[in-house]
């Protein structure tokens, strides 16, 4: 029987840097106590919003280090471990000091777009190499190739330490489909915070969310109000975010998320190339948005 810890509302951590463009740690353990301290019920370190291909391997375990010391075992860690070579990974997976976390998010191989056989074969890998849960994590907006709904449904058929995915690929009938056709004890996550109440009321555990950097508690509010079937509730809020979730994106992630942190006074506005932070008409936006919630 699987045990997935990450139920809920997750957060998408970011990484904040000081204006010289070094990691800032006290924002950084500041902003995991904002999103404990409001209600949410797991963290994901060093995934996508986290910038983590700008991030040196030091920082990496650095932040990794910090993190898992200052949360002392208060919500469950989720941390992101992937690549486009999957001896890489695996070799990653065996050398890395797993202590304090309690599942790895690995996203599909980027770039090299492997065939539905190739990703099989990488994930299999994978699982047999790792000591923790794993989760997996498709967005083929960012990494070129979809995991099809079969080969999702293969792997959590394989694999009992195959615990759940990360479905951030939009294609909503895809998703709609591992709902149904599942093993009962496989979860799925959404990846996308407009979808968070279309796949918890089809199914779904809950959210790896990038808005919740910014909003933590409204954010935990809807979905512990979904996860309940509080519905009319859960779509209150969610109505009310529309035009926000929008924002995060438009001008890529975390952009959108990093000027609403620095609307809030969490952190600097500051990201690391290629990645620059969000136009003045986004910021304005968000930030009148942010003044009205």
């Amino acid at each position: 029987m699987r045990n997935n810890k990450f139920k809920g509302l997750g957060i998408a951590l970011v990484t904040p840097f000081k204006t010289d463009g070094s990691v800032d740690y006290e924002a950084l353990l500041s902003l995991v106590d904002y999103q404990i301290g409001n209600g949410v019920d797991f963290l994901c370190v060093l995934g996508t919003t986290a910038e983590t291909p700008c991030l040196t391997k030091e920082e990496k375990i650095r932040i990794k280090e910090t993190i898992v010391e200052h949360v002392a075992g208060r919500v469950p860690l989720l941390m992101g471990c992937g690549g486009n070579c999957t001896a890489a990974v695996v070799e990653e997976i065996k050398t890395t000091d797993w202590m304090g976390i309690d599942g790895i998010l690995s996203v599909c191989p980027m770039y090299n777009k492997p065939t539905q056989e190739g990703l099989y074969q990488h994930y299999a890998a994978i699982a047999k190499a790792s000591p923790l849960p794993v989760v997996l994590y498709n967005v083929p907006g960012r990494t070129g190739v979809n995991l099809a709904a079969e080969t999702t449904l293969r792997l959590a058929r394989d694999f009992e330490n195959i615990v759940a995915i990360k479905e951030a690929s939009g294609k909503v009938e895809q998703i709609d489909e591992i709902l149904a056709k599942k093993p009962a004890d496989f979860d799925v996550i959404s990846g996308d915070d407009s979808l968070t109440l279309h796949i918890i009321g089809r199914g779904g555990v809950g959210i790896i969310s990038v808005i919740g950097n910014a909003i933590p508690a409204l954010f935990a509010q809807m979905v512990h109000f979904a996860m309940n079937g509080q519905n009319s509730e859960a779509n209150r809020i969610n109505d009310s975010l529309s035009e926000l979730y929008k924002l995060m994106f438009v001008d890529g992630n975390p952009a959108g998320v990093k000027a609403a942190l620095c609307s809030l006074g969490k952190a600097e506005d500051q990201l690391r190339l290629p990645l620059v932070p969000a136009s003045q008409p986004t910021i304005a936006r968000i930030d009148e948005i942010l003044k009205q919630l």
